[in-house]
């Protein structure tokens, strides 16, 4: 099975940064597509970043620029670097992973690290 541990998240001041990481227990990490999501409180989950196995990357326009997504294959790890952060950033962030090999995809989540930006 597979197993997604968030870690990282916390209060921290506009303007600041904060690194997200996501432990994957799972054979297949390095053949996944792997994904940042959040929710903030009445707000739908929405895409922050992405990479594909190979590399490929995908951004939300509210956080190009200021964040960046990469991945220690040997680790099975996953990582969100924030900069520059927004009140706006606050939310609830989950790692995704999705396995492609079989249709229709097969999609896990983390149990969420909640990011608090204040002013």
């Amino acid at each position: 099975q597979v197993q997604l541990v968030e870690s990282g998240g916390g209060l921290v001041q506009a303007g600041g940064s904060a690194r997200l990481t996501c432990a994957a227990s799972t054979r297949i990490f390095s053949i996944s597509t792997m994904g940042w999501y959040r929710q903030a409180p009445g707000k739908e989950r929405e895409l922050v970043a992405s990479i594909g196995s190979g590399g490929s990357l995908t951004y939300a326009d509210s956080v190009k620029g200021r964040f960046t997504i990469s991945r220690d294959n040997a680790k099975n790890t996953l990582f969100l670097q924030m900069n520059s952060l927004k009140l706006d950033d606050t939310a609830v962030y989950y790692c995704n992973l999705k396995d492609r090999r079989s249709w229709p995809v097969r999609e896990y989540w983390g149990q969420g690290t909640q990011v608090t930006v204040s002013s």
